[in-house]
């Protein structure tokens, strides 16, 4: 064994490192971007932004979606190079031409839209870029070893041998953690890593995120949550329209309100808005539905005119059962019927077809084709009902169909043809949505519609979905955010271990007792 460890390289012993509790002497390292610009065609993503990360410290960066945060930490890691404006490290100018580059000198992001190749074992991953070698061979003992003792610091039981397209997202998230904590970065930035964590995960990160901290670690944490950021930051920058807006030194009397503000440039009290509307017949019901991801039959409602939310924890079924409802998974048994009739759905083409439309949790993956333009992926679904005999794309009524959601939905893009992958979240989002208004809507499922996106987008995400309910159409909304789910649903069906748990009015509906339903029964035991 104590041969074994001595052959074992020196990554395994840093990650050994990592695990252990340590304290070292503190320098003056700090990380601190001055003067960064960047230009896209048509778009000013970052302006002669400037401002410092201390050693030792959480530093939050926050703004609405198009603020400038995702091009900011891609020209950190060396994916972007800035048109202007340099990044210092313990006050020494870097220039990082490629992401290899920015790792040499000791960064780490984790991206919210996940890097990993899913034909690759997770140990691959992990090492992607740095393979272990000894005698010039792919040494996979001390990969997988040094794998196995990462994700144990995580807490998290995954074999090191698993194909990464077989992991749920929740854990490919951690395992993108994992791989960076791995490089023992002297500079850590996180991209909205909750997005896709359960409770405890969130409260495993943030123990570790404190605990590099303590280790002199400079932590950037981009993040729309702002419970997180007073929880976890010392510092907040705001960034709006690829300027810096303000730095506060620390949170400490710190207001929501005050950051808010900031972000948007207006004041925002109810980013929900709610009232009350009429419903209708039923849209969409489903019943005694089996299928991959349940654990017993389900049946559900939700009215013409209903906003119907949909919450449990990770792992509840609720993605499960959209798919199922969408064509996207295959049911087993049970009946589906739309506006009162029943359908046989067992391929997305099928709903489509029938009015049911899909908003999926992982939009880059599932939503948008993201090489394809604005243009192309508003008119994907719709096409056949512009086009000339069924087949001849019509380019005028293509242009005019895209144009009208672009304005109505008020998607910030520089012209149609640009690429679906250079939009923020927030309108990668109504991009995806703009496509379904294109057809005739009587259902539309919603798996996180907000998920990574800012306080000024989710306003507005929410008032398509009231003008969508207002339409007669029914709306099913999974979301994994209790405020959100209480906030706009109209009726709350909670999820638990594949089942439903039970369901709730909006009277009903308090935070206690959704958890109470969603959390499983040997939790409420302990």
């Amino acid at each position: 064994m104590g041969t074994a460890f001595v052959l074992w390289p020196r990554f395994v012993y840093n990650t050994v490192l990592l695990v252990l509790p340590r304290h070292r002497e503190m320098d003056d390292m700090h990380l601190r971007f001055a003067h960064i610009s960047k230009m896209f065609p048509g778009v000013h993503a970052l302006d002669a932004v400037s401002f410092g990360v201390e050693q030792g410290s959480v530093h939050a960066v926050v703004g609405e979606n198009g603020a400038g945060k995702s091009t900011l930490l891609k020209i950190l890691c060396g994916v972007y190079r800035p048109d202007a404006g340099s990044i210092e490290l313990a006050g020494i100018e870097q220039r990082f031409h490629a992401p290899l580059d920015a790792f040499k000198a000791g960064i780490a992001v984790i991206h919210q839209e996940l890097n990993l190749v899913p034909e690759m074992s997770v140990a691959e991953n992990m090492f992607l870029g740095h393979m272990p070698s000894r005698l010039g061979w792919l040494d996979r003992r001390a990969m997988q070893g040094a794998a196995r003792v990462q994700l144990a610091a995580l807490e998290e039981e995954i074999s090191p041998q698993t194909k990464v397209g077989a992991l749920p997202i929740a854990q490919r998230q951690m395992l993108e953690i994992a791989k960076a904590l791995m490089r023992n970065a002297s500079v850590l930035a996180f991209d909205e890593p909750t997005s896709s964590l359960s409770a405890r995960e969130v409260a495993k990160l943030f123990s570790i995120i404190r605990r590099l901290r303590e280790q002199g670690k400079a932590i950037l944490y981009v993040s729309h949550r702002m419970e997180e950021i007073f929880d976890l930051c010392d510092a907040v920058t705001v960034l709006r329209d690829g300027r810096h807006v303000e730095t506060f030194s620390s949170t400490q009397g710190l207001t929501r309100e005050t950051i808010v503000n900031r972000m948007v440039g207006r004041d925002i009290t109810d980013i929900f808005h709610y009232s009350p509307r009429q419903t209708g017949g039923p849209a969409l019901e489903l019943e005694q539905v089996t299928g991959p991801g349940l654990s017993a039959p389900v049946s559900l409602r939700v009215a013409q005119g209903e906003i119907l939310g949909v919450f449990g924890l990770v792992g509840a079924g609720r993605t499960e059962l959209l798919k199922l409802a969408y064509g996207a998974a295959r049911k087993r048994s049970g009946t589906v019927r739309v506006a009162g009739r029943p359908v046989s759905i067992t391929r997305p083409g099928h709903a489509i077809r029938a009015g049911v439309m899909l908003c999926p949790e992982d939009r880059k993956k599932e939503g948008i084709v993201p090489v394809r333009s604005v243009l192309e992926n508003i008119n994907l679904s719709a096409r056949r009902l512009g086009s000339f005999l069924g087949c001849v794309i019509n380019e005028r009524w293509e242009w005019r169909n895209a144009s009208a959601h672009v304005r109505q939905l008020r998607v910030k893009t520089p012209s149609l043809r640009q690429l679906a992958m250079n939009l923020s979240g927030g309108n990668q989002q109504k991009v995806v949505l703009a496509r379904w208004l294109s057809e005739e809507v009587k259902v539309i499922l919603l798996d996180e519609p907000t998920r990574g996106i800012d306080v000024g987008a989710k306003s507005e995400i929410y008032s398509i979905m009231y003008d969508l309910a207002a339409s007669g159409a029914g709306v099913v909304m999974v979301s994994s955010d209790l405020p959100e789910v209480l906030g706009v649903a109209d009726r709350i069906v909670v999820m638990r271990q594949g089942a439903v748990a039970g369901e709730l009015s909006r009277a009903e509906a308090t935070q206690e007792a959704c958890l109470h339903l969603a959390l499983p029964r040997q939790s409420m035991v302990n």
